[in-house]
């Protein structure tokens, strides 16, 4: 009676067992999908935003696709607008340059035609004045102060072409002035840089004829500016070292002294 009582008990406390496990393992299904669930529904929730992302990033990418074919056609409008700007600009310095070339050559010729002029006029003898032609006027056309003022404000204003043919009228009429030396070497200034040979050639009549008229240290200055800008090493020195000499005190010696140290042996 024994055995079977044991057995009985066996099988019911096993059936006990096997139930429990059972509602263990049916609450440990159960959390596991809550688990599940909840897993499942963080995953949904990051992939939404990585998709939000993506839609923000592909649509920040249509946007730049837009504005770039945007700059790229206002480039293109710009560069257009550019290149015929420079056209342009080409095309007036062109215009420019052309009439700058016509006005050198303009000023040239009438340089040419005053000088061409004048010429005649410095060839006759400074000193005794052209005699006039029958039935001409004897006398000059003005006084002598008003023909060198006259000459000497054309020269100051710039007008060196007109302002030494009003010297070399003045010259011409009055050849014995006090003003003379001055006449001959404003004419003489005057053809420095266009007709060096006519500017030596008045500037020694300073010398020569007026050594002592405060214009000479002047003109033998200029003489010896005039054959160191020609390469005239041997020529510039000489006449240096005779203003030096000549006229020691003069402020032309000081510049003098200056440009002989600095001649080449």
């Amino acid at each position: 009676m024994r055995r079977p009582l044991s057995l009985g008990l066996l099988l019911l406390v096993g059936a006990c067992a096997t139930n429990g496990a059972l509602r263990r393992v049916e609450t440990q299904v159960v959390v596991l999908r809550v688990e599940t669930a909840r897993q499942d529904s963080i995953r949904a929730a990051e992939l939404g935003r990585i998709m939000a992302v993506q839609m923000r990033i592909l649509d920040s990418l249509a946007a730049s696709r837009l504005a770039v074919r945007q700059f790229k056609s206002e480039l293109g409008v710009d560069l257009t607008e550019i290149q015929r700007q420079l056209l342009q600009i080409q095309e007036l310095t062109g215009q420019s340059t052309k009439r700058l070339s016509e006005l050198r050559a303009d000023m040239e010729t009438r340089a040419q035609q005053v000088a061409d002029t004048a010429r005649p006029i410095a060839a006759a003898s400074p000193v005794s004045p052209v005699v006039p032609d029958s039935g001409a006027a004897a006398k000059p056309p003005a006084g002598a102060s008003v023909m060198y003022e006259t000459a000497r404000t054309q020269y100051r204003q710039g007008s060196y072409a007109t302002g030494r043919t009003g010297f070399l009228e003045f010259l011409r009429w009055y050849p014995t002035d006090e003003r003379a030396p001055d006449g001959y070497y404003f004419v003489g200034e005057s053809y420095t840089t266009s007709v060096p040979d006519s500017a030596k050639k008045y500037l020694e009549m300073v010398v020569a004829r007026y050594p002592s008229h405060s214009r000479a240290p002047g003109a033998l200055f200029k003489l010896g500016f005039l054959a160191e800008q020609h390469q005239d090493t041997a020529g510039a020195r000489v006449l240096y070292q005779r203003l030096l000499k000549e006229y020691p005190r003069s402020d032309e010696a000081d510049v003098a002294r200056d440009h002989l140290a600095k001649l080449k042996p």
